[in-house]
């Protein structure tokens, strides 16, 4: 999303996060295990934008149930183990809003926090949920915090059957600041196949849990039960990176973190 105004995405949007979603050329594959591919582009020179999609099938999990389980904001604060707070700050159409995530990172780069644009889309069986980043006068800055940028971030689920799916997460963020490389190694190699392993277990749990909190709640497909106030689009702002806080990570080294796991 590089135009100067806040704009919400069209067909045309969707139809190019999908095609980057499949695209694999000009990609490097990273990791390859299982059921998990992991690819990442290098970094150009003089830029901090780091590019990563991973893909997984998913057994046993539907795609309308991975589609329920990464809206399901409720439910993200139960099984997300990096979430520091999230929330929604309010909608812009039927099918887009704005929210806030704030998120652990390896210990000791510092935590960071976005305010993002979300817009999603279901195409037959398929669907997709993207994002990019935006401000708003109200959630500026934390000083705890660097605040991210996603420039394009999201997820394209396909459906493979009635209780099979595809999961392809594409990541487009400038995390503000020259991360160490042992993590960006590790990115790819850990974190990413680690987080989507627990979204594959989250979703597994998905229709009990919801079962016990508000069976019938789900605005993602029932626009009409939505509680958040309508946001007008003048209200927000691109998100530009040379605008916020720049910091060199590159040299911290790893700590043991007892919070990682590998399952």
């Amino acid at each position: 999303m590089s135009g100067q105004a806040v704009t919400i995405p069209d067909d045309r949007a969707f139809a190019s996060f999908k095609s980057e979603c499949l695209r694999e050329d000009g990609w490097n594959v990273t990791h390859n295990k299982g059921s998990i591919t992991v690819w990442a582009q290098s970094l150009e020179e003089g830029k901090t934008v780091h590019k990563m999609k991973c893909r997984m099938v998913c057994k046993d999990v539907s795609a309308e149930t991975m589609y329920d389980v990464l809206h399901d904001i409720e439910y993200r604060k139960k099984w997300d183990t990096n979430v520091i707070e999230t929330f929604d700050i309010g909608k812009l159409t039927v099918n887009a809003d704005v929210g806030y995530y704030a998120w652990k990172c390896p210990k000791p780069v510092r935590n960071r926090d976005v305010i993002t644009l979300r817009s999603w889309l279901p195409i037959g069986r398929d669907y997709i949920i993207m994002n990019y980043s935006v401000k708003h006068s109200k959630y500026p800055p934390k000083k705890n915090l660097v605040r991210a940028v996603s420039l394009q971030t999201g997820y394209m689920i396909q459906s493979q059957g009635p209780n099979t799916c595809t999961l392809t997460y594409l990541a487009q963020v400038d995390p503000r600041g020259s991360l160490p490389k042992w993590l960006v190694n590790k990115s790819s190699h850990f974190y990413a196949p680690s987080a989507m392993k627990k979204i594959n277990k989250a979703c597994l749990k998905y229709a009990e849990w919801k079962q016990r909190h508000n069976p019938g709640f789900k605005p993602w497909l029932y626009p009409e039960q939505t509680t958040l106030p309508s946001i007008p689009l003048s209200e927000l702002s691109i998100q530009r990176a040379e605008s916020l806080e720049n910091i060199d990570e590159s040299c911290l080294a790893e700590t043991q973190d007892r919070g990682e796991d590998s399952d």
